[in-house]
């Protein structure tokens, strides 16, 4: 039967050369092995476990990754460490901001020490959160991403600032230029607007080279101008992540 000690080496080898169903395999025989692993494996374990959490974003599986961190922070909170500690935590971060669960993101932020939550891939999260709080950018904007792993985040960041904004140009317009929406939801075409009404907007009616959003004879209520307000600072927010991707 293989163990801890021969499986983690091949999937730290697979995980490097980039092959996700391989290293899926492994990473199954390898909780398995962790269940039989001597005391004494803490460390690798933990090791193989953050493997597989770079496996799920490699992967685009958050329900995995969800999973896999699930087994990881018991050891992290038994006092684990290893040197993808931080990265691994940086990306879990995001992962929980992407998902707006900011309960959970302060949470684990109260039990990350002062020392690690500098590192580049915890303060990364952090000032992202931060600035997205109080509505500026400047920090965020001047990091750099610490890993290319990150860029999986800011996609889906930039996907829930497009949702939201579409939401809120529902709600406060009738109809709208598809110029004025493509330019406002911070696409670089109307033809990749079209894409997007297709695939998440399919209530969305196309006239021409407009927009509309409810029937003409529905007037303009107080909820509305909030709503106009609303996305004047969604915009603002998605234009300073553009600038972050």
């Amino acid at each position: 039967m293989a163990t801890l000690d021969t499986l983690l080496p091949q999937l730290q080898s697979v995980v490097d050369a980039g092959n996700i169903e391989e290293g899926k395999k492994l990473l199954g025989k390898i909780k398995v092995a962790i269940l039989s692993a001597p005391s004494g494996s803490e460390t690798k374990a933990a090791t193989a476990l953050e493997l597989g959490v770079l496996l799920s974003v490699a992967d685009g599986d958050l329900t995995s990754l969800s999973r896999n961190m699930a087994l990881l922070m018991p050891y992290y909170t038994a006092g684990i460490e290893t040197p993808q500690k931080n990265h691994v935590l940086g990306l879990h971060l995001m992962h929980l901001l992407v998902e707006h669960q900011l309960s959970e993101f302060h949470s684990l932020l109260e039990v990350i020490s002062e020392e690690d939550a500098g590192s580049p891939f915890i303060s990364f999260p952090i000032g992202i959160e931060r600035q997205m709080m109080v509505g500026m950018y400047d920090e965020v904007l001047a990091r750099d991403i610490p890993h290319p792993s990150y860029q999986f985040f800011l996609d889906h960041l930039q996907q829930t600032v497009r949702d939201s904004i579409a939401d809120g140009i529902e709600v406060g317009y009738q109809s709208l230029a598809l110029s004025d929406a493509a330019k406002m939801m911070k696409f670089n075409s109307v033809n990749e607007l079209s894409a997007y009404i297709q695939e998440f907007r399919d209530d969305w009616i196309v006239e021409g080279d407009r927009l509309t959003f409810q029937p003409a004879t529905t007037t303009l209520q107080a909820s509305d101008i909030a709503a106009k307000e609303w996305i004047k600072q969604s915009l603002q927010y998605a234009t300073e992540l553009e600038r972050i991707i």
